[in-house]
């Protein structure tokens, strides 16, 4: 089984960024964790800043993997565009978020890529990417 992590916007910046939020471990030291947890799993990653390529990377990810688990960050809340790039795949995709966004701004608390995904997991930590993979172990091998 191939899953694809996709993070968004400053999500590169994990350990560093708001810790008291979003914890002091990198994204990459969290990944190499969970490659551990889940060896049975084909884990890929990807990050980008960039609206256009992370709705690039949706569509080649179609051919490419069983699940991706989506961390779309800011763009969750703005972006019509990643929402209809899922509505336009077949692979399922996750919506993740390390922070309980309803439990944050006002703003945070509307997704626009949520109607068109799988489930959501919200406020978790870096775990909520773990109950991800979890979610498509059971699924997708029975």
């Amino acid at each position: 089984m191939k899953l694809l992590i996709i993070n968004g916007p400053n999500l590169n910046l994990l350990g560093q960024r708001e810790t008291e939020i979003y914890g002091n471990i990198s994204f990459d030291g969290y990944l190499e964790m969970l490659k551990q947890q889940f060896s049975n799993v084909d884990i890929q990653h990807y990050q980008s800043n960039v609206e256009g390529e992370i709705i690039n990377r949706l569509h080649e990810a179609n051919l490419e993997v069983n699940g991706v688990i989506l961390n779309a960050g800011g763009y969750t809340h703005t972006s019509v565009s990643i929402a209809d790039a899922i509505k336009a795949i077949d692979v399922p995709v996750i919506e993740v978020h390390i922070s309980n966004v309803f439990a944050r701004e006002p703003f945070r608390h509307q997704s626009y890529i949520a109607p068109n995904c799988a489930g959501t997991i919200v406020g978790f930590g870096l775990d909520s990417y773990y109950l991800a993979v979890s979610y498509f172990v059971k699924t997708l091998t029975g």
